[in-house]
């Protein structure tokens, strides 16, 4: 059989939950870094809608995140991670959604012409949300954490970094507490590596791998 290749961007959030999960499962497809603006061919041959990550398994090409992430625990889940709740996965669904449309709407003002104070509105309820779920405990879903903390998290990382002072100025404390928990956490100091862009002839470079 041969070997999984993952293609990913370091920065794109959905690239990093996918790399979480292949983390957490202790998998080593072969990474292959794509440079948005400049993509290589056999990465548009794979997936042709040209958007990371994609995991390409044999003649499979796995291209929803959440996807990528399901397969990889379903190989290996040592923390039990798939052992997540209905609520945990309306919360994903949430932050893939309305959070996501909003979230966009306040950092890419630009591109949407919208009022980046009303976005900030509609974000709000979510972390709030959020944090009223870790106000219970640690996590997300209680004491364990599950596959909604390491779906949500590349978000909320993405949206608090818009203006992290307002972040923590709007954000409720246990919320701020979870993501700088993450933010300093060896898990994901462990994804976000710095590659150079992949070319057709490259050495292999296996996941988790520091490059030369």
């Amino acid at each position: 059989m041969s070997v999984p290749v993952l293609y990913s961007f370091r920065r794109c959030p959905y690239a990093m939950r996918a790399r979480l999960a292949i983390a957490s499962a202790g998998l080593r497809p072969e990474h292959r870094e794509i440079v948005l603006r400049d993509k290589a061919p056999e990465f548009l041959a794979a997936s042709p809608k040209g958007t990371v990550p994609v995991l390409v398994v044999g003649d499979l090409a796995i291209e929803e995140s959440l996807d990528v992430m399901r397969w990889a625990l379903a190989q290996n889940d040592p923390e039990n991670l798939l052992t997540c709740p209905a609520y945990g996965v309306e919360l994903i669904e949430h932050c893939d959604g309305p959070f996501k449309t909003a979230l966009d709407r306040t950092k890419y003002v630009s591109r949407y012409g919208t009022d980046p104070e009303a976005e900030r509105a509609k974000a709000q309820p979510f972390l709030d949300l959020l944090g009223a779920r870790l106000d219970e405990g640690p996590y997300l879903c209680g004491f364990h954490i599950t596959l909604a903390d390491l779906a949500i998290f590349p978000f909320i990382r993405q949206f608090a970094h818009i203006d992290r002072a307002r972040f923590d100025m709007d954000a409720p404390e246990s919320l701020r507490k979870w993501l700088d928990q993450f933010l300093a956490s060896e898990r994901f100091a462990s994804i976000m590596n710095k590659y150079r862009k992949w070319h057709a002839g490259d050495p292999l470079l296996w996941f988790g791998d520091v490059q030369a």
